[in-house]
């Protein structure tokens, strides 16, 4: 017999199977949307400061992100910001990223790295126009990171890049090398400069600078002293080459440089890394962290293979030193 109560009861039971099914699809459907959402993934670009070395690889990197598929506009949207070689700024940007849960972050140059580095410990992060991650923390080995940061190395042939300026100044007996004494990318670069000058019987003089202020005296420091002038891929010295160009050109003193950049901005010479190139490089390996393919901490810090001779020849020509036939012919035109 059936019971007013029973009947009820059943419709009651059937009244909650009902909304727990009606929940399970509105669940389902959320899980739908939050998946769309993952259609379009969020990347932050975080930039030291600006200078024709950066910018590039800054572009190169979203080139390479493109080659493998995220493309601006349809997949993929970038919050590009530049700190202007504040500390301050940096902080901020990092905190405004790990706010905003972007995807993964690009970090360009070491202090970008290693501010973004210690805010967050879940966002993949790859890094570009970083000479050693290990030296600077942000992996526990290079070839195995361990950590969430991986990417590219702009480590100079700086054994390479003395030969040459050997090649355009024979005979000199003392380089000088300027740098901002706070990066520790190029700290390293001159220790692997005054080892290999040790071994071709070449002394180094060095010159710190703590900012673009201190350029222009570090340099007249130097004038007198030495044959020529070695610049690491240093962000203080990139950002204001100009500067101190002004000196060397007066003083006729060939400035050897880490990279192209520099060049263009009034150096002599370099063998040196293409920014743009490692861009691309480093691009290509978040594509293979947003994939899903790899994780950072699996995933190896990778190097340029091939270094091109850019040389300067009106820079050349301004200081009266005539480049020789045989670098002449492995330059890049």
């Amino acid at each position: 017999m059936i019971t007013l109560k029973s009947k009820k009861f059943k419709m009651l039971t059937a009244g909650v199977m009902l909304t727990l099914a009606m929940g399970l699809m509105a669940g389902c459907g959320g899980e739908k949307k939050e998946a769309a959402k993952k259609e379009k993934v969020n990347v932050g670009i975080v930039q030291l400061v600006e200078h024709a070395a950066l910018d590039a690889a800054n572009k190169g990197f979203v080139d390479g992100l493109a080659s493998k598929g995220f493309k601006e506009g349809q997949n993929i949207t970038f919050d590009r910001q530049n700190a202007q070689a504040d500390q301050s700024n940096l902080q901020n940007i990092a905190h405004r990223f790990t706010n905003n849960k972007v995807d993964l972050i690009c970090a360009i140059a070491t202090p970008a790295a290693q501010t973004v580095a210690n805010v967050t410990k879940d966002i993949p992060i790859v890094g570009t126009a970083i000479t050693d991650y290990e030296a600077a923390k942000l992996v526990k080995d290079n070839a195995k990171p361990g950590t969430n940061v991986t990417g590219t190395t702009d480590m100079n042939p700086v054994e390479a890049q003395l030969d040459l300026a050997l090649q355009l100044v024979p005979g000199a007996k003392a380089i000088g090398t300027i740098y901002c004494s706070s990066e520790v990318n190029s700290q390293l670069q001159v220790d692997i400069l005054k080892k290999a000058a040790a071994a071709k019987k070449v002394e180094i003089k060095e010159a710190t600078v703590s900012t673009v202020n201190d350029i222009q005296q570090a340099a007249r420091s130097l004038v007198g002293q030495v044959d020529a002038i070695y610049v690491p891929t240093d962000n203080v010295l990139a950002s204001a080459m100009p500067t101190l160009i002004m000196v060397t050109e007066e003083a006729k003193l060939p400035v050897i440089c880490g990279e192209g950049g520099m060049v263009k901005a009034g150096g002599l010479a370099t063998l040196g890394v293409d920014y743009y190139k490692l861009g691309v490089q480093t691009g290509e390996m978040a594509a293979d962290i947003l994939n899903g393919k790899s994780k950072p901490a699996d995933m190896a810090i990778q190097a340029q293979k091939d270094f091109d001779i850019i040389v300067n020849l009106e820079g050349a020509k301004k200081i009266g030193l005539t480049i020789p036939e045989a670098v002449l012919k492995k330059a890049k035109q």
